[in-house]
């Protein structure tokens, strides 16, 4: 880490500093974040960069084989196919962990992946707001591959509508409102002009879709997903005309299948040094003798749900071998505590955010997300009551 510029930060932080920046962050849309916003950002030198960039490239050249389609075809579940499927994600989010090598050296190792919207909104106005109020220096940035704030919010707002008007493109969620990541809509509403609308508010006549706005019905002609279908086949009382399985006549941003071929159930076919052992638990038919050393994973589970952090035999003795394909054994990431908080050191998470443009050949990193943890799993549910945990930003060194 960068000791100096951590040392003047906490040198200078104070409880009355961190209380002005929730406020701004809460009050610039009139809105309350729903998560906790961490007291500071990480800073990175430039080798960590470096590293985290090759790691990532070790990634996404797996995503780039020709066959990928074929390799990940068990991926989406018939009954969940969404047609229309364009050739490649729109976006894509790698999860590390910030680890330490055998050199003690910054080693990022991936835990999760995911083809589908991450927080790209809220991103660049959080990372602004810590600039405000905090001492960040110029030459460090949240952004890579020479995007800065302007570039970034352009390139995003001509992602999303892809040439149509702002009203004829929505951000189609869950009760949009209720959801914890809510604030991002409103910052990309902001960006873009594309509002957020609940999948049941949407109106399908024949092939076409559309939407009250402003009590006026409004055609819909492209989808900004950020529907996970794991929480709306949960969501049994939910009364909708739209099904997203259905065929009809929209462009999606960000296609459906894509949360399913770009995510856990891709680590097994990853070669790389920056991916932790990762198997089918199908394919495991000598049960480790070290299972405090594995983690056990459902292949199409959100935010953590259904992980076992501490597996047992009896554990996967309980799963039907029918079932075993849709489970992950995951060989252990060590997160090392690497940002000096004044009480302690905190674990760091690290989640690249990328634009794969219909036209580009390859994914472009534009910027990041970070979490930081005391817990033993990244995530609220392993961080209440604590402090200097929570979403932030890496600013990395120019």
């Amino acid at each position: 880490m960068v000791t100096d510029i951590r040392q003047k930060y906490n040198q200078e932080f104070t409880e009355e500093k961190y209380q002005a920046f929730l406020d701004d962050v809460n009050t610039s849309f009139n809105y309350k974040v729903h998560f906790r916003v961490a007291e500071s950002p990480v800073f990175f030198p430039k080798s960590f960069r470096e590293t985290l960039q090759k790691a990532g490239d070790s990634i996404v050249k797996t995503l780039l084989r020709p066959d990928f389609k074929t390799l990940t075809r068990k991926a989406v579940p018939n009954e969940l196919f969404v047609p229309n499927e364009d050739e490649h994600s729109l976006f894509l989010a790698l999860d590390f962990a910030v680890c330490l090598d055998e050199k003690g050296e910054l080693n990022p190792q991936l835990i999760e992946l995911q083809g589908f919207p991450s927080l790209f909104g809220f991103q660049d106005f959080v990372q602004a707001k810590y600039r405000e109020h905090f001492p960040v220096p110029e030459n460090y940035s949240a952004f890579f591959n020479g995007f800065d704030s302007p570039k970034y919010r352009e390139r995003l707002k001509n992602l999303l509508l892809n040439g149509h008007q702002p009203e004829n493109v929505i951000l189609l969620e869950v009760e949009p409102f209720k959801q914890s990541t809510s604030i991002d809509f409103i910052v990309t509403e902001s960006i873009s002009g594309v509002s957020p609308v609940c999948i049941t508010d949407v109106i399908r006549e024949d092939r076409k879709l559309y939407y009250m706005r402003n009590g006026v019905k409004t055609e819909i002609k492209r989808i900004y997903n950020r529907v996970i279908f794991d929480e709306f086949s949960r969501r049994t009382d939910l009364k909708c005309q739209f099904n997203l399985t259905e065929d009809v006549d929209v462009e999606w941003a960000g296609h459906p299948n894509w949360f399913f071929r770009v995510s856990k159930y891709v680590m097994p076919f990853l070669d790389s040094p920056y991916v932790p052992q990762s198997r089918f638990l199908s394919d495991v038919h000598e049960i480790p003798t070290d299972l405090e050393n594995y983690v056990l994973k459902p292949l199409f589970s959100f935010s953590g749900t259904g992980v076992k952090f501490h597996v047992t035999r009896q554990d996967i003795d309980e799963i039907p071998a029918e079932e075993r394909a849709g489970f992950m054994l995951q060989r252990k990431v060590k997160y090392e505590p690497v940002l000096q908080a004044p009480d302690g050191l905190v674990k760091v998470e690290v989640r690249l955010l990328y634009f794969w443009e219909p036209q580009n050949e390859k994914p472009e990193l534009v910027v990041n997300l970070s979490r930081l943890s005391r817990g033993e799993m990244i995530g609220v549910k392993f961080n209440r009551d604590k402090t200097w945990v929570g979403g932030n930003v890496c600013f990395f060194e120019l």
